[in-house]
């Protein structure tokens, strides 16, 4: 203890403890002080109910008494004991001591180091006994103190208890009352005092640093600065309007920006002001909660106006005049009076006329309490204080909505308990008061539902929350799955279906049982990734969880889906994406599951396998499916149960999805594309240079064979076919029968081993593939809106480069270094191709060549470089040249290319603020439709687009398609969605093509009148620009698409008349002033020798003869 001798010692009151505490006051040191006081603490450990114990013993009444004594040692006594007694007894201690804190808190004033050290070990273990969930009435008592004190060490020991309070667990709790202590904090750091100044700025960086949005904690010091200094407003504002906001801006977020934003709004630069507004717009789009705008947004709205209105730079007024739409919009008013803030005396009062019929045994608590608690317990000061503390921490998570059995029978609240009541009745008080609270919220929010009560086992009944990054998914809603059920997910893209299924399967939904309770397999699209040269049934059998399975159990059930023994055989890497899906599914059936977790099923499954999947998953009688599918007609035929998402709650609809458009006519969208409410628009496709017909072939195939490495058959075979720019072509048949082969071979993608591939040197190709994420995988950090713009910044498409057929080989480098021979007989070897013009009906190009200056380029036909063997080269720089023509042409801006993903159905503020990697399969779809948009092509393929996306979207897509003025090939197992757009149908199966439907013959762009052999001849004699319905056998090829064989037609002499008509006769000579003078002679004579002789009178021709 202090050296100082102790005077008369105080007097206290009765207690059990009297000597203890008299011992205490006089102990000759510090250690025997600690020693003392932990004898009294543990004394009161071993008591039934030591709360009560504390109340007896009165220490609450000694510390005050002592925190008032003149004598130090007393002084020092008061928190020594606080301390001793808060470490031995652990959480929930400090509901009896909290309002002790004021007078200890005045000790740090004292002249005595012993005493003022005391404090702070004091404060410090009060604190940390505290559990997180009583961080506000902590925060609350503390406020006071800070504003109430006197002295400056009392306030600086004050700050440094609520920065103590920021501990780990805390921060969520702390963040809360931000807007309720940023400003008792704000103003400790213009205190004259230095000391308080620091500790109030070091308390206010602790406290911005729980904020819950991490684009703001970038700024956390420059923040802090602005509140102490208003010269560093301008500086922060700067710093904030280059900043990108991303994550959900909420509550706390708001409490600390709305007043520096406030002020920033007054600053008299112009150059102030108008970041402020840019910083207002860009943080109120992410506010998503509107009763959080309204009562935080208010402030700003009275200024923003004024600037907008008479701010005297026009361009700040229009940057104000966003600012306050987009605050409006958000719900923000200056004059409307938001909803009041929780009322928590009222849910205090609540909480305890709960509580009180389950705490027996504490003596005289009244039926219906009221507040303050120690109105009805004048005697029992201490157990008022406690139980109204306690209650607090109950109505916060009952506001909450924080039902988590280890937060309750925890720190929290059954370590209070036991205190109050001895470990086995406060254990059973803790559960029993949990479970009325639960009872009254389940009573209170869950949603009325249809459930027959009967079928099927209960294997899950619970409450949950679901979120992904900042944005909340589903809010406190129930998941109730029977045995045997099957219920399909219905919402739209982005609203969380694959998220709640992922979370499931990760153990991530709160409540939800164990996979040793109930074991959950999900199949998703995203396992298809893994290309291997395994072949299909070791693949499969190297699955660490089919250990114990046979070979021949999974050869059995790989034949069950399709894998004959042969095609077991073959590497996974050859397998399409719906053998790909089979192979997955076969492989969740061997591992056995309770609940199957199904996303997307139905992708690339052609119709025999998606009929014999819908068999398979209603014969399950004893599992249950949550399945996610875009597929109408299946969800149709499987589901006995519709969860729909509506208002962040999941409802129930008993029967398949016809019934439940019955019940929800509004979600009729799920069912038809007639009825969607989206549209999607695209770009108009460019002008394609020396095209004037819509029915002229822009790209074929003639007669190409492609084979994939390792196979021994190949994919297609003989393949010949040609689209124009008026094609609506839908490509159908089995999976692995050669469809998105076909597709690649066209675009470019694969190069065929046989036949040849003909494109429109300007034609420019937009193509989303089968697995469309492989598109922007590498670029999952970026939004889409930098996404779009880094793949177009350079004027061209980048990924066009990437292409198969655009890479150049070693053997294309060695032809590169053949030198060509020149007119005059000189060797030149090409470098590169520098540009390109008109020639006649085909194109020259501009070739730079090694070695020599520019003004050595020469300019070569086409033909001449093909016949030469640079068909690559030409490739590569007609796909640039293309690209830049569409790309050139757009604007690049963040606002322009957030216009165009807009236009086909993403949020403008998720394309433009949210990261790739968190967007739904839906969402990058459409990203990946609209990059390849985006340079305006003329021809669309379109690879599985019904794949992940909604029935909403998909309605929206099928309107844009319609509408748009360029060729599209669609890829579809929905045969809905291919016979409503597509008249032109090839049919692909066993690596042969047969066309169906109507069929445009039209004529070839490639043709050049100076080269006979270039011209081909419609099938038959057909004339072209006819239309016919024709139907070719699975071998052929299409009426008007490519040249007849002598060998099938059996009329070469045929085939050369009809190329021999169909060449453009030779273009007249202008005739000279004699000749027409000579052909008029020749005229006269033939009418005068008709008029004279009679009989049938000869043509006047143009002949000399």
């Amino acid at each position: 203890m202090s050296p100082v001798a102790a005077p008369t010692l105080t007097p206290l009151p009765e207690s059990p403890f009297l000597a203890e505490l008299t011992s205490l006051a006089t102990a000759p040191s510090n250690v025997d002080a600690k020693s003392i006081a932990d004898g009294i603490a543990l004394s009161l450990k071993k008591s039934p109910r030591v709360l009560e114990a504390v109340q007896e013993a009165r220490i609450v009444d000694v510390v005050l008494i002592w925190s008032g004594s003149k004598s130090g040692y007393e002084r020092e006594s008061a928190p020594v004991l606080v301390e001793r007694i808060c470490k031995s007894l652990g959480a929930g201690i400090e509901s009896a001591f909290l309002p002790l804190l004021p007078a200890l808190l005045s000790l740090a004033m004292d002249k005595g180091q012993p005493v003022r050290t005391a404090v702070t070990s004091a404060v410090n273990a009060l604190i940390k006994a505290a559990p997180v969930e009583g961080s506000r009435m902590i925060l609350d008592t503390l406020c006071k103190t800070l504003e109430e004190a006197k002295g400056w060490r009392s306030k600086v020991a004050a700050l440094k208890a609520i920065e103590a309070l920021v501990k780990p667990g805390a921060e969520e709790w702390v963040a809360v009352e931000l807007g309720h202590v940023i400003p008792f904090v704000e103003h400790a750091m213009h205190d004259t005092k230095a000391e308080v100044s620091a500790a109030a700025n070091k308390a206010a960086t602790t406290l911005c640093g729980t904020l819950p949005n991490p684009d703001v904690l970038k700024h956390i010091n420059l923040l802090v600065s602005a509140m102490a200094s208003p010269n560093a407003v301008a500086g922060t504002i700067k710093a904030l309007s280059s900043t990108t906001f991303v994550a959900e801006v909420n509550a706390p977020t708001l409490a600390v920006m709305v007043p520096l934003l406030s002020r920033a709004l007054k600053e008299r630069s112009t150059d102030t002001q108008r970041m402020t507004c840019i910083v207002i717009g860009n943080l109120v789009k992410l506010v998503r909660d509107p009763t959080v705008a309204a009562r935080y947004l208010g402030p700003l709205v009275g200024g923003v106006q004024q600037l907008a209105e008479g701010a005297a730079f026009p361009e700040i007024r229009a940057f104000a005049q966003t600012a306050l739409d987009i605050l409006i919009s958000a719900g923000a008013s200056a004059t409307a009076t938001p909803l009041p803030p929780r009322d928590i005396i009222l849910s205090v009062t609540e909480a305890l006329t709960v509580m009180v019929p389950h705490l027996k045994g504490v003596p005289g608590l009244p039926s219906h309490p009221s507040i303050p608690l120690s109105a009805s317990l004048p005697g029992s000061p201490v157990l008022a204080h406690s139980i109204e503390y306690e209650a607090n921490i109950v109505a916060d998570l009952v506001d909450l909505r924080r039902w988590d059995a280890d937060v309750w029978e925890g720190k929290a609240v059954g370590s209070f308990m036991k205190l109050l009541m001895g470990a086995e009745d406060g254990a059973a008080a803790t559960q029993a008061i949990r479970k009325a609270f639960m009872d009254i919220d389940r009573a209170k929010y869950a949603p009325a539902t249809e459930d027959d009560g009967s079928e099927g086992q209960l294997l899950c009944d619970i409450q949950f929350s679901l979120a992904y990054g900042g944005l909340l998914l589903l809010n406190h809603t129930n998941l109730k799955l029977r045995r045997g059920r099957r219920y399909g997910i219905c919402a739209g893209n982005g609203a969380g279906k694959s998220t709640l299924m992922k979370a499931i399967r990760d153990g991530k939904v709160e409540g939800f049982p164990t996979q040793d309770e109930l074991r959950c397999l999900m199949v998703e699209h995203a396992l298809q990734g893994e290309d291997t040269s395994m072949t299909i049934v070791d693949f499969v059998a190297s699955d660490p969880k089919l250990k114990d399975r046979k070979r021949e159990e999974i050869a059995a059930m790989l034949l069950s889906v399709g894998f004959s023994e042969e095609k077991q055989r073959d590497p996974v890497a050859s397998l399409s994406g719906g053998w790909k899906m089979k192979l997955e599914l076969a492989r969740a059936m061997l591992i056995g599951a309770d609940i199957l977790l199904l996303d997307e099923p139905t992708n690339h499954l052609d119709v025999q396998t998606v009929g014999w999947l819908e068999q398979y998953l209603c014969d399950l009688s004893e599992i249950t499916c949550l399945i996610v599918s875009h597929d109408s007609g299946f969800l149709d035929n499987v589901c006995t149960d519709i969860m729909h998402y509506e208002d962040k709650k999941i409802v129930y609809y008993p029967g398949n999805l016809s019934k439940f458009v019955e019940k929800v006519p509004s979600a009729k969208s799920y069912y038809t594309l007639a009825a969607t409410s989206v549209k999607f628009s695209f770009p108009p496709p460019g002008s394609l240079m020396g095209v004037r017909s819509n029915t002229r072939a822009i790209m074929k195939l003639n007669n190409c064979t492609f084979t994939y490495p390792g196979m021994s058959r190949p994919s297609l075979k003989n393949v010949s076919c040609h689209l124009s720019l008026s094609s609506r072509v839908g490509i159908v048949g089995p999976n692995g029968a050669g469809k998105s082969t076909l597709i690649k071979l066209l675009t470019g993608e694969t190069v065929p081993q046989e036949g040849t591939v003909h494109k429109h040197p300007a034609l420019r190709v937009g193509y989303v593939a089968q697995h469309a994420f492989h598109h922007i995988n590498l670029h999952l950090d970026k939004t889409a809106v930098q996404y779009i713009q880094w793949r177009y910044q350079d004027g061209h498409d980048r990924e066009m480069l990437e292409k198969a057929t655009r890479v150049l080989t070693d053997e294309d480098k060695e032809m590169m270094d053949r030198p060509i021979e020149g007119k005059n007989g000189e060797l030149r070897k090409i470098e590169y191709i520098l540009g390109r013009s008109k020639l006649k009906k085909g194109f020259q190009y501009e070739v730079k060549f090694k070695g020599l200056d520019h003004k050595h380029n020469a300019w070569i036909p086409r033909d001449v470089l093909v016949e030469k063997g640079f068909t690559k080269l030409l490739g590569q720089f007609d796909d640039m040249e293309s690209s830049r023509e569409g790309a050139g042409m757009r604007d690049t801006s963040a606002s322009a290319v957030r216009e165009v993903l807009e236009a086909v159905g993403l949020n403008g503020d998720i394309a433009q603020y949210n990261e790739m990697s968190g967007l739904s399969g839906g969402q990058k779809v459409k990203v990946v439709i609209a990059a390849a948009m985006f340079n305006r092509p003329q021809c669309l393929f379109l690879d599985e687009p019904t794949n992940f996306l909604d029935r909403e979207a998909l309605g929206g897509l099928a309107v844009a398609i319609k509408e748009w003025g360029g060729a599209v090939c669609i890829i579809s197992h929905s045969t809905e969605f291919v016979t409503a757009l597509c008249p032109e149908i090839w049919h692909v199966d066993a690596g042969e093509l047969t066309q169906k439907g109507k069929v445009v013959l039209v004529e070839d762009a490639f043709d050049d009148p100076s080269r006979p052999a270039s011209r081909t001849t419609s099938k038959a004699g057909t004339p072209r620009g006819a239309l016919s319905k024709v139907g070719t056998p699975a071998n052929g090829t299409p009426a008007g698409s490519a040249a007849t064989s002598a060998a099938n037609s059996g009329a070469e002499d045929a085939a050369d008349g009809l190329a021999k008509l169909a060449l453009k006769p030779k273009k007249k000579k202008k005739l000279t002033r004699n000749e027409v003078k000579a052909q008029e002679e020749r005229r006269r004579l033939r009418k005068l020798n008709w008029l004279t002789y009679g009989g049938e009178r000869e043509p006047d021709t143009d002949d000399d003869e």
